[in-house]
């Protein structure tokens, strides 16, 4: 038999970048437990739309914890107390019932709230438009051995683009630094021989475009912590080791 919780629930409500936020405090009864997170926001929504209540806005798509488009804080946790899962794969049998659960949007300035639960995450975008790119080339299709590429470097270039996007990174450090995602858009490139020519013009574009918008890393580690996807802070020495040598290299290629 599924087991049911009532739960206590204090939600942000906030009209939009603007406006002064506010907890709202619902009660929400007879929720399964083997319901997702999001599942039992859409309850909750349905209790306060035959209220006459505004329902509560938060962003969601696959639900499959693929899309990043999904996440909030909860209890004060990037996506919740389950490590290396997004807030659509969270299930309820995680909490206990008569459990008190504080739900708020994304913490970090870059991040504005466009309302209640959901944010502007476009910050991340201009990241990826800076530089995450490789140049292909059109004509006939390659053989497919016909660029070999190391294992290690294949299985590195796939942790990194495990990212989904999702920012989490960013509201868990408290710096609200960007150099966990922006480290892991350039390494899924900067590994492999296709991403080699625009190697060092992507990474300064890049990580100055990052500079722009987030905070600087002290090495907290919380983002590794807070990722669903648990992306290695390697990355981010590597990403400090090419910006170094992309300053040198980009130099000399003005020179010539």
């Amino acid at each position: 038999m599924t087991r049911m919780l009532n739960l206590k629930l204090r939600i942000w409500r906030q009209n939009g970048p603007d406006s002064e936020g506010a907890f709202l405090d619902i009660d929400a009864p007879g929720i399964p437990e083997d319901a997702s997170f999001l599942e039992m926001l859409d309850v909750v929504n349905e209790r306060l739309i035959s209220d006459d209540i505004e329902p509560v806005t938060f962003d969601h798509d696959c639900r499959e914890g693929i899309c990043g488009t999904c996440g909030v804080m909860i209890n004060g946790q990037a996506h919740g107390p389950e490590k290396a899962t997004a807030t659509c794969q969270l299930h309820m049998r995680k909490f206990n019932d008569g459990d008190e659960i504080t739900i708020e949007p994304w913490q970090a300035t870059s991040f504005p709230v466009l309302k209640d639960l959901m944010v502007d995450r476009r910050t991340l975008d201009r990241i990826v438009e800076a530089g995450g790119y490789i140049s292909a080339p059109t004509g006939t299709a390659p053989d497919a051995n016909e660029i070999a590429i190391p294992k290690e470097a294949a299985e590195m270039s796939m942790d990194a683009a495990a990212c989904i996007g999702c920012g989490a990174c960013i509201a868990a450090c408290p710096n609200s630094a960007g150099q966990l995602f922006t480290a892991a858009k350039l390494a899924h490139l900067n590994v492999l021989p296709q991403g080699q020519p625009e190697r060092w013009k992507r990474t300064e574009a890049m990580v100055e475009t990052m500079e722009d918008f987030f905070g600087a890393c002290t090495n907290h580690g919380e983002c590794h912590e807070a990722c669903p996807k648990e992306v290695p802070l390697d990355f981010i020495a590597m990403m400090n080791r090419d910006y170094v040598r992309s300053k040198v290299k980009n130099r000399s290629l003005a020179s010539q």
